[in-house]
């Protein structure tokens, strides 16, 4: 297995063992999940309303959209660079995907607020609440209960959208997931998404965005993924490809060359 240099700090939360993949699971959800005939419909509308929004200012392109199941549990594993970037893969897959979302969607104030909180909500979306550690335990298991449905789980293993365009280290969570439930992960690099709409801009702007899908990655099934081991090994396996799914797109070497010229903070970086 390639090896991969990580340089910025990590965060490793514990959860309790998941539970695998199978579809009479029962797995509580937090209360900001839902599942019923209400959020699918809202979803539908959803996508509806937001696919000719963005084919009309973004024009996505999207590769490798074959590389997602028809049928079955899947984790999508993307980076993370602009809060939009859960609506360009929404819009792209056929199939419904639930993301874990931050807790803030739900209770930022204003306009803003209420936009994501009528996206995430309506729409069947997990809240995970970064800074408890319990209510992250439980948004995992709801992720868990989502795979056990047969259903897409969307998560940004980075924890948080890039501050400069540039891929971080990712945390422990979705390999775990991978492990104890045995599901594929399909690594995503998303490309344009950051000049669209950074973390310090309110509005977006015309752009080009672009997905890559990746092939399936499959790990053996785990009883106990709690190790640090494991985990660490298969978040390196996950990153990797990610990372070149971002490098192999047109103009990625420009766009690297630029964005070493900004800021000083340190990216995952692969020797």
């Amino acid at each position: 297995m390639p090896q991969v240099q990580t340089l910025v700090g990590q965060v490793d939360i514990a959860v309790p063992q998941l539970v695998p993949a199978q579809r009479d699971s029962t797995i509580a959800a937090p209360a900001a999940h839902r599942a019923d005939a209400w959020s699918r419909i809202s979803y539908v509308c959803m996508k509806k309303v937001l696919s000719p929004i963005c084919q009309a200012f973004w024009h996505p392109l999207v590769e490798g959209l074959e590389n997602i199941p028809t049928d079955g549990p899947a984790i999508i594993a993307s980076n993370h660079l602009s809060a939009l970037d859960a609506v360009f893969l929404a819009v792209a897959s056929d199939r419904r995907i639930t993301f874990l979302a931050k807790s803030e969607y739900f209770t930022t104030p204003g306009l803003k607020g209420m936009a994501g909180k009528m996206f995430v909500a309506a729409t069947g979306q997990i809240a995970v609440d970064r800074g408890n550690r319990r209510k992250a335990n439980a948004a995992l298991q709801a992720g868990a209960g989502v795979l056990s449905r047969g259903d897409l789980l969307a998560i940004f293993p980075e924890g948080t959208r890039s501050p400069d365009g540039r891929l971080y280290r990712g945390k422990h969570g979705v390999a775990r997931l991978a492990l104890e439930t045995g599901v594929p992960v399909i690594p995503v690099g998303l490309i344009g998404t950051f000049q669209v709409l950074p973390m310090d801009r309110r509005l977006p702007r015309a752009g080009r965005v672009q997905m890559r899908f990746g092939q399936p990655l499959t790990f053996p099934r785990m009883t106990d993924g709690r190790t640090g081991l494991a985990q660490r090994a298969a978040t390196e396996q996950i990153m990797k490809p990610i990372q070149e799914l971002v490098r192999a797109a047109p103009g990625g070497h420009l766009r690297r060359a630029l964005q070493g010229l900004l800021g000083t903070c340190q990216p995952m970086t692969i020797r």
